[in-house]
């Protein structure tokens, strides 16, 4: 599905954010429910932000790779006030906003939130999973618990 649009087509699709030729195949894979991690196919490094080399050995040989999508919460911030965007309504209370330490990546990051947990439960260490819900009609990630 994601291979079929265009550049121009994956930039009006995802107004919010800012795609660069480093970062589309990472915001196509979204579209496909996929969380793609580029991967240097030199030294097999996985590395996030989106790059145009890798930051360990400089390659420019760039693979983006689908990851399961654990991990563990690294970081946690409870947002009282901030930009708005659906499914965020601060007058219910704080939004949680994590960093992920990505089972199998070597020490990537994710930064997103965790959904239907209660705020206070959002701490680090927590064990999370990949989830997917819509925003601005197109999917977004976001993590759960993990069970287990």
């Amino acid at each position: 599905m994601s291979e079929s649009v265009s550049d121009a087509e994956l930039v009006e699709r995802f107004p919010w954010v800012q795609i660069s030729h480093d970062s589309k195949h990472h915001f196509r894979g979204w579209l496909d429910k996929q969380l793609l991690i580029n991967r240097c196919g030199d030294c097999g490094v996985f590395h996030h932000p989106p790059k145009p080399v890798c930051p360990d050995c400089w390659s420019e040989n760039l693979v983006p790779t689908e990851v399961e999508g654990t991990g563990t919460v690294h970081l946690a911030m409870h947002l009282h006030q901030g930009a708005p965007a659906p499914g965020v309504d601060y007058a219910k209370g704080p939004h949680p906003v994590v960093a992920v330490d990505l089972d199998g990546t070597n020490g990537v990051r994710f930064s997103s939130t965790v959904v239907d947990l209660p705020v206070e439960e959002v701490v680090i260490g927590l064990p999370v999973e990949l989830d997917w819900v819509e925003r601005y009609g197109h999917p977004f990630p976001v993590f759960r618990k993990r069970e287990g």
